[in-house]
């Protein structure tokens, strides 16, 4: 099963690297990479999970500029979206 809003978080995250400077790239790509397993994982991710996602992604929106920073606070949204549907807590 696919979950679209984190498949496009990932991709949004992806472009975000390729503009972003050195930790923050990597940190970023990172970030592309899980979202893109979770997203197509036999089982979605917890709650607990998307929170560490979205604290380093609030961390990396405040690190960088420009494209990049708009890239990752659509992610963002993308994820909170994702996560409203989560059951538990």
């Amino acid at each position: 099963m696919t979950r679209d809003a984190l498949a496009t978080a990932s991709d949004l995250l992806a472009s975000a690297a390729q503009s972003a400077d050195g930790d923050d790239g990597e940190r970023l790509s990172d970030l592309a990479d899980q979202l893109d397993r979770l997203s197509t994982a036999d089982e979605g991710p917890d709650h607990g999970r998307l929170a560490r996602i979205q604290n380093a992604l609030h961390d990396l929106e405040d690190s960088t500029e420009g494209d990049a920073t708009d890239a990752i606070v659509e992610a963002h949204e993308h994820v909170k979206e994702y996560r409203s549907g989560v059951e538990g807590v």
